[in-house]
């Protein structure tokens, strides 16, 4: 396996304290880390402006070379590293992006080991949460961390959030439910299927999401407009939840 695009629809559904749901279609970049030197091609860039660009100082470090900051990233949890390990987000789009959230997934005998998620919001805040994964059938991937940041002005900035992930060179879903005080609120699933990495695979994606980051950011303004004339109650942000935390 190489790098790969996983192409389909992210989900998402609140359920307290009032039902509301929306769908839209997103794509993600699975960079495969062991040939993350080979992340180029006419239309992709590592580290340099192009259509689609991936930079290394857009997640979880300031080193110019990514590996490093997974290598900082992983000595800090104290997690060993793995020979395999995939790195799931939303590369840059004409130099823009915004990553609600990207995952380093950790492999031991070819299956999921550790799941670890990198979460932005809008307000310039950034926390890293690293995630045990463990299976009851070998197929779905499942693990719980304590939330810790701000996302939603109608959530809680603390909470527990759990994962649940099934992964293939085919396949993707990638599911997260958030809880507050052991009440489901609200679930987000990522379901695609795999594209190679190709130039016209990334040419029929330009066409496909051109304005990508733009929609994310608007989808979720005005989603959070519908539920403010809900009667939602608004909740913000704390001067921690502001920052980028490693």
């Amino acid at each position: 396996m190489k790098h790969l695009i996983f192409d389909g629809m992210i989900y998402h559904k609140r359920f307290l304290p009032k039902e509301h749901s929306f769908k839209y279609k997103f794509f993600m970049l699975d960079i495969d880390l062991s040939s993350i030197e080979n992340l180029e091609n006419r239309l992709f860039s590592y580290n340099k402006f192009n259509l689609f660009s991936f930079y290394s100082k857009d997640h979880f470090g300031n080193k110019k070379e990514f590996l490093e900051n997974v290598d900082f990233l992983l000595k800090s949890f104290a997690i060993k590293p793995t020979k395999k390990m995939r790195f799931l987000t939303l590369p840059r789009i004409t130099g823009f992006v915004f990553n609600p959230i990207s995952v380093l997934i950790l492999f031991e005998n070819d299956k999921p080991s550790f799941l670890i998620a990198e979460v932005h919001n809008y307000n310039g805040g950034r926390v890293i949460y690293p995630v045990k994964l463990t299976s009851w059938n070998g197929k779905i991937f499942q693990g719980k961390t304590k939330k810790d940041m701000y996302v939603s002005p109608f959530f809680k900035r603390d909470g527990d959030y759990e994962f649940s992930l099934i992964y293939d060179e085919r396949y993707l879903s990638l599911d997260v439910i958030l809880f507050e005080d052991e009440k489901k609120k609200l679930t987000s699933t990522f379901t695609a299927k795999s594209k190679e990495f190709t130039t016209q695979n990334l040419t029929n994606l330009f066409f496909k999401h051109t304005f990508l980051t733009f929609w994310v950011v608007t989808r979720t303004i005005y989603q959070s407009i519908k539920l403010k004339l809900l009667g939602l109650k608004w909740n913000k942000p704390i001067q921690k939840d502001t920052v980028r935390r490693y």
